[in-house]
Parts: C-alpha cells; sequence; structure tokens
C-alpha cells in the first residue's frame, strides 16, 4: 500500500494529509460550538494553527520519551534520540503519541486564553468534540502506515498487515485486530456524546464539564484498547500509555464528581458573575471614531435631498431684499418721547403732506360746532325710535 506520492523532489504522506483534514473538521466543529454559546467563532481560526504546532510538538515529544517495544528492539530508543537530535525531526519515520499530543495543545490553550483574557475551560469545552473528530480521522494515517494494530484475529473485518510491517515474532501471521479502526469510530460515538450532553444539559452544566468528559472518554478507550495491542510502550516494566490513561481517566471522573457536589455552590457563583459582566459590557456599548464618523456621514443625505437654493444669485436677491426691509421697518419705528408723544420727526413725510395726500378736502368753516351744553334727546319709546 502506497504511503503517499512526490510532487518533484517533495514526497507528500498521506499520513500527514490525514492530520491536516482531521484538524480542519475539528475546528469547524469547534467553531459551531464556540457561535452555539455565543462567543466569537473565529478565535478558533485565529487559534488553530498554535494548537497545531503545539499538538505536534507534544505528540513527538511524547514518542521520543515512551517509544514502543518494536522499537527499542529496533534500536529506536530515548537515548538513541538524545544522541541524533535531527532523527527527533524525522516524523515522517513514524512516532508521534497522542497523549502528549493532548498534553501539547492544552499548554497552548492555557496561554492563548490567559493573553486574551478567555476562560480555558470555556474553550476547552468547545474544542473538546472536535478533538475526538480530528483524532478520529487521523487514525486512519495508522491504517495507511500499517501501524497501531492489534493481536491477530480471524473475524470478518480483521486486517491484512504486509510482511514489513509486522512486529518480531508473528512474521507469519497476516490477519490482525483493526486496532486503529476501533478507536476512530469509539472517537465518533464519543464526540457525539459529547455535544448531545452539552445539548441535553446545558443549564446544568459547568465550564470544563465537556472537558472532563472527553478525558473520561478517550482514557476509557484508550486503556481498555491497549489490552489489544501487541505493541505497548514500556516504562520501568510498565505499560506507560495504559497507566496514564488509567491514571487520567480516574483523576477526571473524580474532579468531575467534586465539581457537581463540593464545589458546586462556588463554581455556580462564578459562573453567575461571569454572565453578570458579559451583560454589562454588551448594555455600554461605546462607539468608536470609525462609527462616529459614519454616523454623521449617514445624518447627512446626498445633494438631492439638501433642502438648498438651486440658484444662488436668486438666493443673493432674496437675502438683499429681507434686508432692506429690514432697513423700512427700523426706519418707521414709532418712538415715544418722555410725556407719550408723536414724534414727527421719526417719520418718512411730514404730517400734513400725509394728509393731503391721502384724505379728501374738506372746509373746516362747515363742520357743524357742538356746544358742551348741547344733549341728544334720546327716544321716549321703542316705536318712536323705528319711526
Amino acid at each position: 500500500m502506497p504511503q503517499g506520492f512526490n510532487i518533484g523532489p517533495l514526497t507528500i504522506r498521506f499520513y500527514a494529509i490525514l492530520i491536516i483534514i482531521g484538524a480542519i473538521a475539528g475546528a469547524w466543529l469547534a467553531s459551531r460550538q464556540a457561535k452555539k454559546h455565543g462567543e466569537d467563532s473565529e478565535i478558533i481560526l485565529d487559534l488553530l494553527p498554535w494548537l497545531l504546532i503545539g499538538g505536534i510538538i507534544g505528540a513527538r515529544l511524547w514518542h521520543i520519551f515512551t517509544p514502543s517495544a518494536s522499537n527499542i528492539a529496533q534500536g529506536v530508543t530515548t537515548e538513541n534520540y538524545l544522541r541524533n537530535p535531527i532523527e527527533i525531526l524525522k516524523m515522517w519515520k513514524g512516532g508521534l503519541g497522542i497523549p502528549g499530543g493532548v498534553i501539547g495543545g492544552a499548554l497552548v490553550l492555557i496561554i492563548y486564553t490567559k493573553s486574551k483574557k478567555l476562560s480555558f475551560w470555556q474553550w476547552a469545552d468547545f474544542i473538546a468534540p472536535g478533538l475526538l473528530i480530528g483524532q478520529s480521522i487521523g487514525r486512519w494515517g495508522n491504517f495507511v502506515n500499517q501501524e497501531v494494530y492489534g493481536r491477530p484475529s480471524n473475524l470478518p473485518w480483521a486486517i491484512t498487515i504486509d510482511p514489513q510491517y509486522r512486529i518480531t515474532g508473528f512474521e507469519f501471521v497476516e490477519k490482525y485486530h483493526p486496532l486503529f479502526l476501533y478507536e476512530s469510530l469509539l472517537n465518533l460515538v464519543g464526540a457525539g456524546v459529547l455535544l448531545w450532553i452539552d445539548r441535553k444539559f446545558k443549564d446544568k452544566l459547568f465550564k470544563g464539564d465537556i472537558f472532563f468528559g472527553y478525558l473520561i472518554w478517550y482514557s476509557t478507550v484508550r486503556f481498555f484498547l491497549e489490552f489489544l495491542r501487541l505493541d505497548p510502550s514500556p516504562v520501568n516494566g510498565i505499560n506507560i500509555n495504559q497507566t496514564s490513561m488509567l491514571v487520567v481517566g480516574v483523576l477526571a471522573a473524580i474532579i468531575l464528581v467534586l465539581r457537581h457536589t463540593v464545589w458546586s455552590e462556588k463554581l455556580a457563583e462564578e459562573e453567575l458573575a461571569d454572565r453578570e459582566r458579559k451583560l454589562a459590557l454588551q448594555e455600554v456599548v461605546i462607539p468608536t471614531e470609525d462609527e462616529l464618523v459614519e454616523t454623521e456621514s449617514d445624518s447627512v443625505s446626498d445633494e438631492d435631498e439638501l433642502d438648498l437654493p438651486v440658484d444662488l444669485e436668486e438666493f443673493e436677491e432674496e437675502v438683499s431684499e429681507i434686508a432692506d426691509e429690514d432697513e423700512l421697518l427700523e426706519e418707521n419705528e414709532i418712538i415715544l418721547d418722555e410725556k407719550d408723544t408723536w414724534v414727527a420727526d421719526s417719520l418718512i413725510e411730514e404730517p400734513e403732506e400725509l394728509v393731503k395726500e391721502h384724505l379728501p378736502d374738506v372746509d373746516v368753516e362747515e363742520l357743524p360746532t357742538i356746544d358742551d351744553d348741547y344733549v341728544l334727546d334720546e327716544p321716549e319709546d321703542e316705536d318712536q325710535e323705528e319711526a
């Protein structure tokens, strides 16, 4: 079975492609989880490269310090790596440990969330289901490399391992348990379980519960699958992978129980305070300078919507006419002296000229005179008044 292809002098290995595909699929699911919980999903895209770097470095270091039995038999030991550091970089020869990858990714996430003032436990919850998806896809790289297989088997789904990849002592055995397939399928199931728990019990979960659920699930799967593995990683006579998974799984289960019993009130208070802080930040929205400029520009529409004179000359004439009228009004103001008498000088024309111009000619001598003692007789009754 081919393990890759060449593009000129460059060799592209299927194992690397599958790891990248798994990382992308896991990041997509993690971003959906973040968006579902009202967080910025773009953070996952910013975080993904760093998680990959930290995860690969951690996975490689785990392999270097916990080599498998077959590697030790071939002389590929920790001491050999330390004497020849260049061999550490040759990852295409195999040698990545998932426990180390999880540790490396967790350290990167701690640093990132601290620098961005985010909650490590919350973002670990978002990533956990996607991490199982990524591991499920990445395990198929073991199938391509014909590694991580189990004990000999005659089951219908047993796989054939080529002679050059068989462990010493099993050179003539063809069929084996597809250990990578078991783990791949169980990881898919685990991702579904975590997503179901997150949806079903979202009101009862604390931040970090999903991540601890991941630790319990994956540790349990790895612990039991190690019983089928032909090529364990012995350290001081013990299977370090199986032992470490047992310790992690038990501790995660104990912590999860304590979180919902002894520590439940404290965690509830912390999460309530955190929600109130977020609500307060959402209510107080301070507009940026760009938003203020945009708002001002929106308040002023284009020239067609502005109520401005089209002809500037007509506008100037209107202004001048209004000014002349104001001056005329000022000239015709009524000015009173101290004795409240008219001041003739305030009129535009002389009073006599105004009378002659606007009143008909009247002979003053012909006007009747009224004596002071003269009194008009009032009618005696209504009939006389009508006559």
